[in-house]
């Protein structure tokens, strides 16, 4: 292998490694991930770029050394003397030093055991390293000298692609880089990221089990997978970085992001929600929150399968949409709730037209006459504001057949029951609560906000009348999507609401901490929308399905 780089240097690079991989946990990583992070910390504090081949060879000789060391544990071991970089302070901990740089030749190291009933690993996107980036954004400052950027934006993806490749090899060529195809055709992508996508979240939102991104700063991104949080080895090169990818996403969707409007919320062209939050009130740099848009449709049959309810539950909210029950989806953050309501929405008849009225789009019907709105936040000046309310009475105006807001906080609340108490059946909207009888007090409480106090419980009567189920979500400590409970209304006694659980999760004794058992139980009452199944003449199929 040709290293381009004197023997000496490679010498003090090697001792430099060896010497620092050593002072980190031997017992919890192992030696090439001792080797891997110690050439990340070393090339990060090094004054020049250090060649990829050159890199390859100090990684293969510390992991050669560090087996060696290894094998023989009765033998003394003399420190290989520090001689550059002797103005820098001492190591961090392997936690706080730069994300692992996965080089080519490494092969992955061995998993360690897991516990027999842990659930088995999944496949993660490959996240680009410190160096990667950093050398993209070398790259990228070099094509401005060889290629128009301009003309270049309005060629296809593919042409895009081939000519920035061989803008990369043109440059890898002047200044003698010395890199490998697969090393050309990851900065390509990376290039492609920066100046078309978003950067270095593109990997991990490609990755099909991925359902939440969340940046904080530009040295801090975790997803969700299965329900549960993990920090990945994702890095933007600096909080700019960050405020520029933050600046794409919400210019896309007409809006701004700045220090006088330091929060947004927007959408991904995929339908993904985005939450933007920059300086001063984000005190650690930019954060972007993704809370990512399912691909496939989503169907009720995918939510049984996946453990979130039951086959008898799933008919009885099939049924319940068909019959223009009102329903309110209520549960926590990132339950499911929107995801539930999209899957029900497949049982609504396609002869109806629904206006979907939302903050940041990302109710997607599977029906063809769907007119959906979003509102607007006012402008530098502050004016041009569209409010909830202003759309919902906008709504009233068109002839609506349901109404769904994708969910109710604030005044709206009080034309959405207006609108279901006069013959705006089958609408449904989300909350935010921890139990049905929480969604009831959030409405009142919502109603009181807006102004409408009056006695006698006027409020509550309007919900006894408008609303009929109330389904409640939850995300279990398993990181499953449940849903816990499936209520109706049946009426007002001595001005309390009275609710029936028609279907609740039981969760069984033998449950752990990592762990949720349980089943879904059927607690045989009898609905009070059985007579409206009755005269819409299915009522033959509600009986069958609470004889499962």
């Amino acid at each position: 292998m040709t290293l381009h780089m004197p023997q000496p240097a490679l010498r003090e690079a090697l001792a430099n490694v060896v010497n620092i991989a050593r002072q980190m946990d031997a017992d919890r990583l192992s030696v090439e991930e001792r080797a891997n992070a110690a050439v990340s910390h070393v090339v990060d504090r090094a004054g020049t770029h250090w060649p990829l081949s050159f890199q390859r060879k100090v990684l293969a000789d510390a992991i050669d050394a560090l087996t060696t060391e290894t094998q023989a544990t009765d033998t003394p071991r003399q420190p290989i003397p520090l001689r550059i970089h002797r103005a820098q302070p001492a190591p961090a901990p392997v936690s706080a030093l730069a994300p692992v740089t996965q080089l080519h030749s490494l092969k992955p190291a061995p998993a360690a055991k897991a516990p027999a009933d842990a659930p088995a690993p999944k496949a993660t996107a490959a996240a680009p390293s410190k160096i990667l980036l950093s050398l993209a954004n070398d790259v990228t400052l070099a094509l401005l000298e060889v290629l128009d950027f301009s003309s270049l934006a309005g060629k296809p993806y593919a042409e895009q692609k081939t000519l920035i490749q061989q803008g990369i090899e043109a440059v890898s060529a002047d200044r003698k880089l010395h890199l490998n195809s697969r090393e050309v055709s990851e900065l390509v992508n990376a290039v492609l990221a920066d100046m078309l996508g978003l950067g270095p979240l593109e990997g991990l939102l490609a990755d099909p089990e991925v359902t939440d991104i969340m940046v904080n700063g530009c040295d801090q991104v975790y997803v969700e997978r299965g329900g549960k949080l993990e920090l990945t080895e994702v890095r933007f090169r600096d909080n700019a970085h960050v405020d520029a990818i933050a600046n794409r996403i919400v210019s896309a969707v007409g809006r701004r992001i700045d220090e006088a409007q330091p929060m947004v919320d927007a959408r991904l062209k995929d339908g993904s929600r985005v939450n933007i939050t920059v300086p001063p009130l984000a005190l650690n740099g930019p954060t972007i929150t993704i809370r990512k848009f399912p691909t496939g449709t989503v169907k009720l049959e995918s939510l049984v399968e996946g453990g979130s309810m039951s086959a008898q539950m799933s008919g009885l909210l099939a049924l319940a949409t068909y019959l223009r029950l009102n329903i309110l989806v209520s549960g926590g953050t990132g339950s499911g709730k929107t995801t539930l309501i999209n899957a029900m929405s497949q049982f609504i008849p396609e002869g109806e037209r629904v206006v979907t009225i939302e903050d940041a789009a990302e109710l997607r019907f599977q029906q063809p006459h769907v007119v959906r709105f979003e509102t607007r936040p006012p402008n530098v000046e502050g004016k041009g504001e569209v409010t909830m309310r202003t759309l919902v009475r906008n709504a009233l105006r068109m002839r609506p057949d349901r109404i769904i807001i994708g969910e109710v906080r604030g005044d709206e609340v009080l034309d959405l029951l207006q609108a279901m108490n006069t013959g705006h059946d089958g609408s449904m909207t989300t909350l935010h609560a921890n139990s049905p009888r929480e969604a009831l007090t959030r409405v009142e409480s919502m109603a009181a906000l807006a102004g409408f106090v009056p006695g006698g419980g006027v409020v509550r009567r309007q919900l006894v009348d408008a609303v009929h189920l109330i389904v409640q979500v939850s995300r279990m400590r398993d990181g499953k999507r449940r849903i816990t409970s499936i209520s109706e209304i049946v009426g007002i006694a001595e001005d309390a609401i009275t609710l029936q659980d028609l279907f609740t999760f039981q969760i069984a004794s033998d449950s752990t901490q990592a762990r949720v058992n349980g089943q879904f139980t059927y607690t045989g009452y009898r609905p009070k929308f059985a007579s409206r199944a009755a005269d819409y003449g299915v009522l033959d199929q509600l009986n069958a399905i609470l004889r499962k």
